[in-house]
């Protein structure tokens, strides 16, 4: 993995453009996005940028197709992913998935891109794009790629916390170098080329990323034309769980083990009591990452049998992230993969009757997920109380931790369908003193 913005390309990078058959950004076959738009066709533009005050809610997992960002979303070009190995929210860009660019209204995928970093940018946030399936067909405009740095002012910029190109290509790198009087330093610094797959096992599990089979299929094929000296490791095959592994593990089996039968598991009690005490005043907590390696020990100790305390370590952000990291590893979601059609659908229920069915609904849970649901919920409300302090309001806890309490079988989920589980999330932070009664 190479976090080198600048590449070799020769002395005078411009002079690659005609053996990359890089057009400039003045060159007629990059056509502006505004061309051939009809008057109509701007209107519809106009119309998405007062859209974008609309929240990305709808009632299932797919937008309707009267919503003004449905020819976007149902590309599942841009996704949401959990959290990386920092306990960072993951962001993932496709490439291969733009359709030409005559179907693909340019202007909207911005402001689409806009909308799902809009309710992360507060939070660290890493950016993972597969350049793979860019191609002469789908490439967005040099002007328009300008626009779209420019477009991303210093809120977007300041919590990313690193952007990966998986398989670049000299297109892309010479790209860089050319926009390279655009780009600070500092954001310099957080761009990594990625070779191959594998690399990326470093940063965040490629089982919890949606890879499109067309990039798989790419990466399979680099790896055999390499000579087999020179091949890269294959992502290490999942290890068989420990005997007294915690992560990754069920809750029903965590119960098995605990020696009373506790439904809640020792690491949300151990971080969970933690930063009851030491975390309620910080303010972003849940929002930032911490040390990977810190993260990996600690893991590795609950996995091991051995004894964890946070109060020794001094670490409110560790704590939160071991916590986020643990309900993210489990193998089916707190809230279960029975109930996930019910909750992205939640926002049709009357506000008359939601109370009523949400209890309905986790009252059918599995007895520790409830309770583990319950002791989580009452101590996020207790974050929620110093809020003016933290700046943890119920709508912020709720875009933390809603894609930690639900995800869909295939785990990469796009915004429309991180909406509504979101909303969801919220709803119950609000009403929990009248869910668990």
């Amino acid at each position: 993995m190479s976090s080198e913005l600048l590449v070799d390309v020769g002395e005078d990078p411009a002079s690659q453009l005609g053996q990359l058959k890089l057009a400039t950004i003045d060159d007629q076959q990059w056509p502006n996005d505004e061309s051939g738009l009809s008057q109509s066709d701007a209107g519809r533009r106009r119309r998405c940028e007062t859209d974008l005050s609309q929240r990305f809610v709808a009632g299932s997992p797919h937008l309707p197709w009267d919503h003004p960002f449905y020819d976007i979303a149902r590309h599942q070009i841009i996704e949401v992913a959990g959290d990386d190995n920092f306990g960072r929210k993951v962001i993932v860009f496709n490439a291969c998935r733009m359709p030409p660019q005559h179907q693909l209204d340019h202007h909207k995928l911005l402001m689409y891109l806009k909308g799902t970093l809009d309710q992360y940018v507060e939070s660290d946030y890493t950016l993972i794009y597969f350049h793979h399936g860019l191609t002469s067909e789908n490439k967005p405009s040099l002007s328009w790629l300008g626009d779209a740095y420019r477009e991303f002012d210093r809120k977007y910029k300041k919590n990313i916390k690193a952007l990966y190109i998986v398989h670049p290509t000299m297109f892309i790198k010479t790209l860089l170098i050319l926009f390279k009087p655009l780009i600070s330093f500092k954001f310099g610094r957080k761009i990594n080329y990625v070779s191959y797959l594998s690399e990326l096992e470093d940063v965040v599990k490629c089982e919890q990323l949606l890879i499109p089979e067309r990039v798989r299929e790419y990466d399979r094929k680099l790896r055999a034309s390499m000579k087999s000296t020179a091949r890269p490791p294959m992502s290490p095959p999942r290890s068989p769980p420990l005997p007294n592994q915690v992560f990754g593990v069920p809750l029903s089996v965590l119960r098995q083990r605990s020696p009373d039968g506790d439904c809640v598991p020792m690491v949300m009690r151990d971080t969970i009591s933690f930063l009851s005490e030491q975390g309620l005043e910080i303010e972003g907590i849940f929002r930032r990452s911490a040390n990977v390696t810190l993260v990996k020990e600690v893991q590795l100790k609950y996995n091991s049998g051995s004894a964890v305390s946070f109060r020794e370590m001094e670490d409110v952000h560790l704590a939160a992230v071991i916590l986020k990291t643990f309900l993210r590893e489990l193998p089916e979601p707190l809230l279960t993969y029975q109930l996930y059609n019910d909750i992205v659908n939640f926002s049709s229920v009357s506000s008359d009757n939601q109370v009523v069915v949400m209890t309905t609904l986790l009252e059918s849970l599995p007895e520790e997920n409830y309770k583990s649901l319950r002791y989580l919920i009452t101590f996020l409300a207790q974050v929620s109380a110093n809020s003016e302090v933290n700046k943890m309001t119920n709508s912020n806890l709720a875009v933390v931790f809603g894609p930690n309490l639900l995800w869909g079988r295939d785990n990469a989920m796009s915004l429309s369908a991180i909406g509504p589980i979101n909303g969801f999330t919220k709803t119950l932070l609000d009403q929990q003193h009248l869910v668990f009664t």
